[in-house]
């Protein structure tokens, strides 16, 4: 049975679950599951209107390092997702911002982690799903606490 299978496991099953049907579906507009986590991470940092992103943000939020996230980049870029240049305030770190092509498929990028989601929550209450989300929202806050824990020894 399922209730039977470690609780690590299942998380890792519902990871993967969720990343293959968000792949297949961002495949469809050039990207992968990982640029378009990026691209949702820096369009929330956009969102809150700050006087530059760099990459170091977006390392922080989407918990990626310095090289893995570098790479991300340059590929979205390649493909005309983002723009990078020189940082106004700092010469030496990379501003990062979305172009065009990202902002007219912002809907979509929207929809998709939703209805993906929505998906795998069919058949759910509404209460259990509410439930469900307020204790992975606890569990990711645990989550950082104990990475900035590690990241301090």
């Amino acid at each position: 049975m399922i209730d039977e299978l470690p609780v690590g496991l299942r998380l890792s099953i519902l990871h993967r679950t969720f990343k293959h049907l968000l792949n297949e579906r961002v495949q469809t507009l050039g990207l992968t599951g990982v640029q378009f986590a990026v691209l949702q991470q820096l369009r929330r940092l956009e969102a809150s209107k700050p006087p530059e992103i760099n990459q170091r943000d977006l390392e922080h939020a989407a918990r990626y390092t310095h090289p893995t996230m570098t790479e991300i980049l340059k590929h979205l870029e390649r493909k005309g997702f983002i723009h990078c240049r020189t940082g106004a305030a700092d010469k030496r770190s990379k501003a990062i911002s979305s172009t065009e092509k990202t902002r007219l498929l912002a809907g979509d990028l929207d929809h998709m982690d939703e209805d993906i989601f929505r998906k795998l929550i069919r058949d759910i209450p509404d209460e259990q799903v509410e439930a469900f989300l307020n204790v992975m929202d606890h569990m990711l806050i645990n989550a950082r606490k104990e990475q900035e824990h590690n990241e301090h020894r």
